[in-house]
Order: structure tokens, then C-alpha cells, then sequence
């Protein structure tokens, strides 16, 4: 009996308890117990997407037109972008060992990764000499996945340019054309095409940052850009919107060694200077006479970045000139008698527009040989015999 009076307390517990939740639930949305106990089914959970985009290409149109032709030049430009694998027998050391005498360790085959751009339809290949330097074997690797056997041609270290020939009778690969890098602007847009941390066909976007960074014949031009540069981005090349080279990627500016990444400052050689790299890579192969390695004539300037205007007088032509702002201590130029605050206006006779052209002007002499240089001092011109030298980096 008192087994059913338990029974019956518990009962009316639960059923006052469900009546007082049930009061509390009412109005509330929500699938609960009393639902359970109506025998009522759960509903199914709402997904509900928006179909139409925010935006229509109507209200988009540039970006659009960007984008489209973005993807247009990136096709364009990727079937020419190779990439440049290296293999290097590194041969294993000599030691003493007590119980065998001399024994020699176990040779290794280091591999290494660039890449490279083709520039011929018979597969010629401009790349960084950094890339192939004292390496055994050269594999190019087009943008279809199919591989060749390549040799090197040439290359100029000074420049850090090489050239390569794929070894194959087709004379149908596809070439890209080198652009004009003295008509860059800062601010331009520019791509980047290579094979980042061997990811092959990659495509980075930014803009030309600034350009001829160094205004002395004692350090290279580059071309700067804020386009994500990455290892192994090395050799390959910096294209304009017409799918022209503009430079060839060369480094990355690391602020802190620590970090091998993208820092936002990428340098590229610009492709005149690479184009005069080939040209005479080209010439010594074909059995001509050896043009003057590109980037070594030397006489210690430093110029102001904007040219000077010569007065010549009413109706006379505009002349440019370059005003000198500091001379390399004991360097050929302050051995002629140059000083800082001289006009230079000529070089052996040829007038110049810019001092960066100046300074490649003066790049391309060879050393030990004799210049002239034509400069205004104090109103009065002169003209001083300057003998080339070999840039300090350079030194043998």
C-alpha cells in the first residue's frame, strides 16, 4: 500500500511539473516535450541562400574589365614561363680514418630550382646566372609539364643574367619579346611570373615601386616593385600589361635575415640591360667579336636622379647634363680632377637625356681603357681624360 502511495506522489509530481512548464513554454517557438508528447514531429532546419550576387557586372564594369584582362595576359604569358631545374654533384670529402687510412665520403646530388623565361621560338631561355652557377646538369621544365635537357650558352655574372639553350629541333616554342625598361614608370602595373617555392605557374600582381635605385656606376640599377617575390621567383620575368619582359626578378629585399619571405620590395635587372646580356652572349656565339661584358666599366660617380637643362642659347637644341654629387674616394674620377658640383654633359662625345644613361653609358666601357668626359665647372666647360676602372665589386 504504501508502495502505491509513492507510485501516485511521483505521479502527480511529474504531471504538476509538465502542467507549470508547459504555462512557461506557451507563446515560446521551439520544439520541446510537450511537442513530443502531442506527437508532434520536428521541423526540418531552414537553409536558405541568397541566389543573386550583391553586385551585377553592370555595377562593375572596370573591375570587371581589369579582371577579365588580367586573366587574358596571365594565359598569354604562362605557356613561355619555364621553370629551371639544376642538379650539382656535390663529391664527398677526404678524411683520415684510424683502422682504413684515407677514405673518402659518399658523394651527393644537390638539386636546385629557378626560373626562366623562353625568348626564342627555337627555345632559348634567359634566367639568373645565380640559378645554373657551378651546376652538372640543366633541366627546363615548360608550362605543359614536358622536360628538356638544356645548355648554357653564356651568362654575365655582373648582371646576374644567363641564357640557355633548350636542346630540341622545334622552332615553335613560345617566345616572349623583351620591353622597353627605360619607358617604365613608377607606379605601373606589373606581374610576376615564375615558380615561387617550386609552385609552378604562378602569377603575382603589384606595381613598378621605383626605378634606377642606384644613381652610381659603382652599384647596378634594378627595377623595384612591390609584386610578391618569392624563392624561387629567381629568373623569371617581370611582365607589363603587353606581356613584354620588363626586368628579370633577381632578389628579394630581406630587412630582417631571419625571415626568407616576401617583405613587399622585390628588385628585377631591367630587360635592357638583360637584352644587352644576350646580345653579347649571342654575338660570342655565333663567332664575332666579344662586346664589352655589360655592368663593369667604372669611374666612381654619384648623380643626382633629375637631369640638369643646358642653356644653348635661342634656337639651339636642349642638352641634358648630370650634376655630380659625391665621387667614390680614390676612384678613377677624382684621379681626372672631377668634383662634386660639375655638369657632366658628354661621354666620348655623345650626349646623354638622363644620368641613368650616363651611368650605363659609362657601364659599358671596358677597363683600362680611355674616356673623355665633357663637364661644366663654374659656368666654363672642360673636358677631362678619365681611364676606366673595374668596379670595386668586381675586383680581381
Amino acid at each position: 500500500m504504501e508502495h502505491v502511495r509513492r507510485l501516485l506522489f511521483a505521479l502527480g509530481v511529474f504531471f504538476a511539473a509538465t502542467l507549470v512548464f508547459s504555462l512557461m513554454r506557451r507563446g515560446q517557438e521551439g520544439y520541446g516535450l510537450l511537442n513530443l508528447l502531442h506527437g508532434e514531429s520536428p521541423a526540418a532546419n531552414s537553409f536558405t541562400t541568397n541566389a543573386a550576387p550583391k553586385l551585377n557586372m553592370d555595377d562593375v564594369k572596370t573591375l570587371a574589365a581589369i579582371s577579365d584582362e588580367s586573366a587574358r595576359l596571365s594565359a598569354a604569358v604562362l605557356p613561355s614561363v619555364v621553370s629551371v631545374n639544376t642538379r650539382t654533384l656535390r663529391r664527398g670529402e677526404m678524411a683520415w680514418h684510424p683502422f682504413f687510412g684515407i677514405v673518402k665520403g659518399q658523394s651527393q646530388v644537390v638539386p636546385g630550382l629557378g626560373s626562366g623565361a623562353i625568348i626564342s621560338k627555337e627555345g632559348h631561355v634567359i634566367t639568373n646566372y645565380h640559378v645554373i652557377a657551378n651546376v652538372n646538369e640543366v633541366i627546363i621544365t615548360t608550362n605543359d609539364n614536358k622536360q628538356y635537357p638544356a645548355r648554357i650558352l653564356g651568362a654575365s655574372v655582373e648582371r646576374d643574367i644567363a641564357l640557355l639553350k633548350i636542346e630540341d629541333k622545334r622552332t615553335d616554342f613560345p617566345a616572349l619579346a623583351f620591353g622597353n625598361s627605360d619607358l617604365a614608370k613608377v607606379g605601373q602595373m606589373v606581374f610576376a611570373v615564375g615558380n615561387p617555392f617550386g609552385l609552378t605557374g604562378t602569377v603575382t600582381q603589384g606595381i613598378l615601386s621605383a626605378r634606377d635605385r642606384h644613381i652610381s656606376d659603382g652599384l647596378l640599377d634594378y627595377l623595384q616593385t612591390d609584386t610578391v617575390i618569392n624563392p624561387g621567383n629567381s629568373g623569371g620575368p617581370l611582365i607589363n600589361i603587353r606581356g613584354e619582359i620588363l626586368g628579370i626578378n633577381v632578389a628579394i629585399y630581406r630587412g630582417d635575415e631571419n625571415v626568407r619571405a616576401w617583405q613587399g620590395i622585390g628588385l628585377a635587372v631591367p630587360s635592357n640591360s638583360a637584352k644587352k646580356v644576350v646580345d653579347a652572349i649571342l654575338a660570342q656565339s655565333k663567332g664575332g667579336p666579344a662586346p664589352a661584358t655589360p655592368g663593369i666599366g667604372y669611374v666612381g660617380l654619384v648623380l643626382s636622379d633629375e637631369p640638369v637643362i643646358i642653356d644653348t642659347g635661342l634656337g639651339g637644341a636642349a642638352r641634358f647634363g648630370a650634376f655630380v654629387t659625391a665621387l667614390d674616394p680614390n676612384s678613377p674620377a677624382v684621379l681626372s680632377g672631377l668634383a662634386p658640383g660639375d655638369v657632366v654633359t658628354s661621354l666620348n662625345g655623345i650626349n646623354f637625356d638622363k644620368p641613368a644613361r650616363l651611368l650605363e653609358m659609362i657601364r659599358e666601357l671596358t677597363p683600362g681603357s680611355i674616356a673623355k668626359l665633357t663637364m661644366i665647372r663654374n659656368g666654363r666647360q672642360q673636358e677631362l681624360t678619365i681611364t676606366v676602372g673595374r668596379r670595386p665589386d668586381q675586383q680581381q
